[in-house]
């Protein structure tokens, strides 16, 4: 396992895997999101997208709670500071945001305690979130007089419109369970060694797939789930045919007929 040492607010970790481990590490704050963490979260999935040998992401937090949304200090400031400047912390929150979004690798969610306002954005761009049942979630903004604004594209897709307006617009506080049936959570465990039992089944799974093909099919659900027919009919067709032309489709297809491991299969520990 290396580490890198670049940051301040959050720990970088990678396996011999490919695995990279991406830790929240506030835990005297419960892991709240200061202007420095976004700045470092968000260097870290530039750093990411880019490495090759990275074949999937897992998002935790250090200590008992995931995330408590924004910094307080942070937000105080933004109180007094001009609608300037709190354009440009909320757009570099958005942008954050964002390039995890569409990070071209796997990202499973480990959400080890609790999440509040900014924490369920984080969750929300996860493409597997697993939770433990005891943990409390909530988008407590409007409680504040405050608004979800640059979380709320990944909210409302991940829970749809129904189920956003359900626990957006009252504060509603979801347990494990009901933040499941809501569908900010893909699995509830009971307790942390089942979370990380059900992390390394995730991982599994993914680390039997192309690299290059999973990156290109979350592209594909993004762009199917945002334009209409005749535009998904052209852009389906073309990448159809870039995956015939792509390396992993002979390497799978020729270890398909030899009854063989494609070079990508990291075999289970």
């Amino acid at each position: 396992m290396s580490t890198s040492e670049a940051y301040e607010t959050i720990r970088l970790e990678t396996d011999t895997r490919g695995v990279a481990r991406l830790t929240l590490n506030r835990p005297e704050a419960r892991n709240a999101m200061s202007q420095q963490m976004i700045r470092e979260l968000q260097d870290a999935a530039r750093q990411l997208a880019a490495d090759e040998n990275i074949r999937a992401v897992v998002f935790t937090g250090e200590g008992d709670v995931f995330c408590a949304g924004g910094d307080l200090k942070s937000m105080q400031t933004q109180a007094v500071g001009s609608r300037e400047d709190r354009i440009r912390d909320a757009t570099e929150l958005a942008r954050t945001l964002a390039d995890w979004n569409t990070l071209p690798k796997l990202v499973i969610g480990r959400i080890n305690g609790s999440a509040y306002g900014g924490g369920l954005g984080l969750i929300s761009v996860c493409d597997i979130a697993i939770g433990i049942e005891a943990a409390k979630f909530c988008l407590t903004e409007v409680r504040l007089g405050l608004i979800p604004a640059t979380i709320s594209p990944y909210v409302v897709a991940k829970l749809g419109v129904p189920h956003a307006r359900r626990v957006m617009l009252n504060a509603t506080e979801m347990k494990g369970m009901f933040a499941r049936e809501m569908g900010l959570l893909d699995e509830v465990v009971p307790d942390i060694e089942a979370l990380d039992r059900a992390v390394e089944t995730e991982l599994q799974r993914v680390l039997r797939c192309a690299p290059g093909a999973v990156g290109r099919a979350k592209e594909l659900i993004r762009f199917v789930s945002t334009h209409d027919v005749e535009q998904n009919i052209e852009y389906t067709a073309a990448r159809l045919a870039d995956a015939w032309e792509s390396p992993e489709v002979a390497a799978g297809i020729q270890a398909f007929l030899t009854k063989s491991r494609p070079p990508w299969h990291v075999a289970e520990a």
